[in-house]
């Protein structure tokens, strides 16, 4: 029986707090203990409250001055496009041909997929990202290698084959058939063994066939407990290659959503050109946008409504989506959003952000029976974040007693730096700080 408490600020979400930031729905405590117990948390209470019913052989982290968050969740990245970042002057389809491709051929050899699944996850954790959805690469043992590290280090993660049979380059192809074969195999595998969950993954609807589009269909009904991800109405020139290559279909969800892909559990990149008969039937099937705005940005894609996402009761969440992304870093990405919201008119509320990127994102997931607060019962997966990581961040922060305000501060002008440390499962497994990193 291993117990634990880290003594910080605490700042977390109760509840959705809606764009405008009720405050009622964050609890804060400047002074708090968190226990946790067998890698789940047990107690949270203010520290003078709880310090006296400590056993001595209770080991405590004492992180006073530092604000205690959920662990982040991204709910849309690439483990494979590591070396895509920063890659320079085009938009997503020649994007994608020119660097990506190129990039996840080099899957094929286990060992690269061990060494930057390692490096991947190294980027997620000092980023304070301790769950994500993830897409591989076409080769099965691409996702072997992401779920051997990321178990080795005891996270919650999500992820998928690629599943992708035409119009991509010989070395990135399965068919129908090989790929219905790995995607079994790889749920039979992965799917609920430690903290894993496996996603069926179509790469986007025009790199697979009608009838790798029937087997994605036949291995979602069979496995209706694990995810599906994927991209949609990301590019307006994706969105006409769409329309031609299925013109029975009225929009490019509804390729999806014929192919019994648009359900519970099914997470949507991007969602930019949606109209509102497909905004509605995301909300109906229980499928969520994730909002990804860095690459929406650095592609030229477009700029993501939330506001007309919400009305339509979309569970919206947030992704980073390296490579097209440029951070791996949550309140990077939180900071984007904000100013792609400037751009249309709204105000994102700090609050509203951090759910975005915690609660909101675990119920994105469904998993916000397990994850996205810092609850008894819940998994102890948490970021520590330092307001004074910077000159610039300690300045800043000291000059309003608000948490909101230091959150906003933090996710306009934070990177890793912030990020003080890691836990998962209760354990540091990243740190600024010199603890003992454990996995």
């Amino acid at each position: 029986m291993q117990v634990t408490a880290v003594r910080s600020s605490l700042l977390h979400c109760l509840r959705d707090p809606g764009l405008a930031g009720d405050v009622s729905a964050i609890e804060y405590f400047p002074d708090a203990i968190t226990l946790v117990r067998d890698g789940l948390i047990e107690r949270v209470a203010p520290a003078d409250a709880l310090l006296s019913t400590l056993g001595a052989d209770v080991l405590i982290d004492d992180h006073r001055g530092k604000i205690l968050v959920p662990g982040f969740i991204d709910t849309h990245v690439h483990y494979p496009q590591m070396d895509v970042i920063a890659s320079y002057g085009t938009q997503l389809l020649d994007w994608l041909n020119r660097y990506t491709f190129p990039a996840e051929i080099k899957f094929a050899d286990r060992a690269h997929a061990d060494a930057m699944a390692t490096f991947f996850l190294d980027r997620l954790l000092e980023n304070g990202t301790t769950t994500a959805s993830v897409f591989c690469t076409v080769h099965p043992q691409s996702v072997d290698a992401f779920f051997a590290e990321s178990e080795a280090r005891g996270l919650r993660m999500i992820a998928g084959k690629c599943l992708m049979d035409q119009n991509a380059p010989d070395g990135l192809r399965d068919t129908a058939t090989t790929g219905y074969a790995d995607t079994k195999k790889l749920i039979e595998c992965w799917h609920g063994h430690a903290r894993s969950l496996y996603a069926i993954t179509p790469r986007f609807a025009p790199t697979s066939s009608l009838a790798q589009m029937d087997t994605m269909r036949a291995l979602s009904t069979e496995h209706p407990t694990t995810y599906v991800q994927s991209h949609v109405a990301e590019n307006r020139a994706e969105i006409a290659w769409v329309a031609e290559l299925f013109p029975e279909h009225r929009s490019y969800l509804d390729v999806y959503d014929h192919y019994g892909l648009l359900r519970d559990k099914s997470i949507y990149a991007h969602c930019i050109y949606l109209d509102d008969v497909d905004r509605a039937r995301m909300t109906a099937a229980g499928a969520t946008p994730a909002f990804c705005p860095t690459s929406n940005l650095f592609i030229g894609s477009g700029l993501y409504d939330l506001k007309q996402a919400l009305a339509a009761g979309n569970v919206v969440s947030v992704g980073t989506d390296v490579g097209g992304g440029t951070s791996y870093s949550m309140l990077r990405t939180l900071g984007e959003a904000y100013k792609v919201q400037q751009l249309q008119g709204t105000s994102l509320s700090p609050a509203y952000a951090l759910y975005l990127a915690t609660l909101g994102g675990a119920k994105a997931l469904s998993l916000d029976d397990k994850l996205g607060s810092i609850t008894p019962g819940k998994e102890a997966d948490f970021a520590l974040l330092d307001p004074a990581a910077t000159p610039l961040l300690a300045r800043r922060t000291s000059l309003r007693d608000d948490p909101m305000d230091v959150f906003f501060a933090l996710m306009t002008l934070a990177d890793d730096r912030a990020i003080a440390a890691t836990y998962a499962g209760g354990k540091c497994v990243h740190s600024r700080l010199g603890s003992a990193i454990s996995f």
